[in-house]
């Protein structure tokens, strides 16, 4: 799909989208409950469906209606997983249930797009290799035999938090209890924090101890529950990046006490418009390409932190030098450092491409407000925030759709 952004000046009131970090979270540990969850404020984006099909394959139950989603747990290790799990192009989906995957004792088949097989699985494999548990990864499938132990899992803190969460879904359910040890800084806590906020509410008790280490009890069991998901910071940024780029806008449905480290978008978007800044992104990664294109609007900045930009939906870092270009900014690239330069920011010179990656296309739709566009793979946002281009037409932004 191609859709084409004329410049505009947004306007009104808008809600800001469910959060995918929590309700991923959530539903996966309604799943592992004994008994009936409803989670209120769920949205069926393609990463959140693709978790949704996954409890499904572990034998547990949902039904959705009126924007909430009611699951019926498998009561813990009582699961037996018989179907491949569709993990379709969602890395938090894949690194969330490999670990649970590890617990069925038998052969289990993770599939997932090319894209998401190329993804590193580093901390898995070499899980599975010291406790003599199959591990085979494909362009299209991971495959894992064998059972789980408890003990110490020690790997670097700098690598992506995903594969700590997976295992502290998988942890308390074991017979004995077990550590996880981060060695070097810690990158992404936040997100850390979130998965052990999500398992309290579900009853799972995980602490951190010794600064870089979190201590799981083993034989803990899942109570169902009624929640209700909190609003996104991730895609709220890209609304915020309106806002402050002197949109009359009003955002809400997010908590300002929220444990997303992405809330800091606030911080650097203020900083950002100030002047040339200098902003780490370690722990917020995701806000990448959004502060990349505000930066570009206003006076540059460098950001710090950038590693790992590469091991996304695309290649972010390289991605939006790509488009940026078309805008006449020239990014320079580093191993762990990009820098936007202050720029006679100007409208495309060419159709702008989305890069299969939702972040990509909601950060150039916010390049395109001021100063027009067409960006070609717009479908991509169906990933996350499937309501964006509606949310900005509510917002007056005028949008035309083409089929691509």
């Amino acid at each position: 799909m191609i859709v084409k952004i004329e410049p505009s000046v947004p306007s009104g009131g808008i809600q800001a989208p469910p959060s995918k970090s929590y309700a991923h979270r959530l539903i996966l540990c309604a799943a592992l409950a004994d008994g009936e969850s409803t989670i209120k404020n769920v949205s069926l984006s393609d990463d959140i469906c693709a978790t949704i099909d996954c409890v499904h394959a572990l034998g547990a139950k949902t039904d959705y209606k009126k924007s909430a989603l009611t699951v019926y747990g498998v009561g813990g290790k009582s699961f037996k997983i018989n179907e491949p799990l569709p993990c379709r192009e969602c890395g938090s989906t894949m690194r969330f249930f490999m670990p649970l995957c590890m617990l069925a004792g038998r052969r289990v088949v993770l599939q997932g797009s090319e894209t998401l097989l190329r993804r590193p699985m580093q901390v898995y494999e070499a899980i599975c290799r010291s406790q003599e548990i199959e591990f085979e990864q494909t362009s299209e499938a991971i495959t894992v035999n064998g059972m789980l132990r408890s003990g110490i899992f020690t790997f670097p803190g700098n690598i992506s938090s995903q594969f700590v969460s997976g295992l502290l879904f998988a942890l308390p359910l074991l017979d004995g209890d077990s550590e996880i040890r981060l060695t070097g800084s810690v990158e992404s806590k936040p997100y850390i924090d979130i998965t052990v906020a999500v398992l309290s509410v579900f009853g799972i008790s995980v602490r951190w101890i010794c600064g870089n280490a979190l201590y799981v009890k083993g034989r803990q069991a899942y109570k169902a529950v009624e929640t209700e998901n909190e609003g996104d910071w991730s895609n709220a940024a890209f609304l915020y990046a309106l806002r402050e780029c002197g949109a009359p806008m009003e955002i809400s449905g997010v908590r300002e006490d929220s444990l997303q480290g992405d809330k800091v978008c606030i911080q650097y978007f203020a900083r950002l418009k100030k002047e040339y800044s200098s902003c780490d992104i370690s722990d917020c990664p995701d806000l990448a390409p959004v502060l990349f294109a505000f930066a570009a609007m206003h006076y540059g900045g460098v950001f710090t932190g950038t590693k790992r930009l590469a091991l996304k939906e695309s290649d972010r870092g390289a991605a939006m030098a790509q488009e940026l270009a078309k805008f006449g900014v020239n990014v320079e690239l580093g191993e762990d450092r990009i820098e936007i330069p202050p720029s006679c920011t100007h409208s495309p010179n060419a159709v702008l491409w989305g890069h299969n990656d939702h972040r990509i296309v909601m950060s150039l739709a916010v390049l395109c407000t001021r100063y027009g566009g067409e960006i070609d793979g717009a479908e991509a946002v169906k990933k996350s925030y499937p309501g964006f281009f509606e949310d900005l037409e509510k917002l007056k932004v005028k949008i035309n759709y083409e089929a691509g």
